[in-house]
């Protein structure tokens, strides 16, 4: 589960790189007592992810303003859809808003087309996973993400279960011996997964006593050819340059998991906006960016 130290901890990274020495434009535009209201408002349709990150942000710039998130992580909405409203002092809605905002648009577009991957594959019994082809700093974040759009998490870091993949087979002269070495090495609670770019690597590899097979950027053909192969000795994973228009034909091998690095790597932020409504400054009624009266 998504922590508030690990969301606070990206959260005051961001805040320091975005205002340094504070928020220059807002402090000599906008009147000190300035209150301002604001919505997260969808200009497209989408799954929600981040709620948390909004009310953390804002709490962090000042915890006078008040948050209260509409729509709860994993619920899609439609465009036009308020998401959340932000109150408080003018200032620090101003201050929190690009974070807010990037940092909720990433998450949001991460869970939406994490959906559409789940929905391209429904029925197969197939789990779409993600990779740890994650921004730096932002995993946690963007795996809560990936959970918000039906999919599941991969190993979260190196840390976490063995994973053999090309670089490292290529380095030991016998795959079978390496493997079952590293069993003996391993606590018996430790997964391990091997890739394998070539059907005559799959023996060799389910010799050595894999938990899970990998099988990177084959065909559907070869795919099927290997899960024959596996015959049910591990879960086989199928990877490598699957896109949302070939998915469902992956997914109809007969595979277990389908890991997808573009989840991650390279979704395109949802198109989120603060709309902060129009008034005075200056007073409790007053809004964030209209003259004092």
């Amino acid at each position: 589960m998504l922590t508030r130290r690990q969301v606070r901890r990206v959260v005051d990274l961001a805040l320091d790189e975005d205002a340094p020495s504070g928020d220059l434009t807002s402090e000599v535009f906008v009147p000190e007592t300035a209150v301002a209201r604001a919505s997260v408002v969808a200009r497209e349709a989408g799954v929600m992810a981040g709620g948390d990150v909004v009310v953390e942000t804002f709490a962090t710039v000042d915890p006078a303003v008040v948050v209260e998130v509409l729509r709860a992580d994993a619920e899609p909405f439609a465009a036009g859809d308020v998401l959340a409203t932000v109150e408080g002092p003018a200032r620090a809605v101003l201050r929190g808003e690009r974070v807010a905002l990037n940092l909720v648009q990433r998450l949001c577009g991460i869970a939406t087309l994490t959906a559409r991957y789940v929905e391209a594959v429904e029925g197969t019994g197939v789990r779409i996973v993600d990779t740890r082809k994650t921004t730096p700093g932002l995993r946690a974040l963007e795996r809560h993400a990936v959970r918000c759009g039906g999919g599941r998490n991969h190993r979260f870091s190196l840390s976490d279960a063995v994973m053999a993949k090309d670089n490292h087979l290529a380095l030991v002269d016998d795959v079978t011996a390496a493997i079952r070495q590293a069993r003996d090495q391993l606590p018996h609670t430790t997964h391990v997964e091997v890739e394998v770019d070539r059907l005559d690597q799959v023996e060799a590899v389910l010799a050595g006593g894999v938990d899970t097979i990998m099988l990177d950027n084959f065909t559907p053909d070869d795919l099927r050819t290997g899960v024959a192969l596996v015959a049910g000795r591990a879960i086989v994973e199928a990877s490598g340059g699957i896109t949302l228009e070939t998915v469902g034909d992956v997914a109809r091998t007969g595979v277990d998991v389908i890991s997808i690095g573009a989840l991650t790597h390279s979704v395109r932020a949802l198109d989120l906006g603060l709309d902060v409504e129009v008034g005075g400054a200056g007073g409790a009624d007053a809004g964030a960016t209209g003259p004092a009266e």
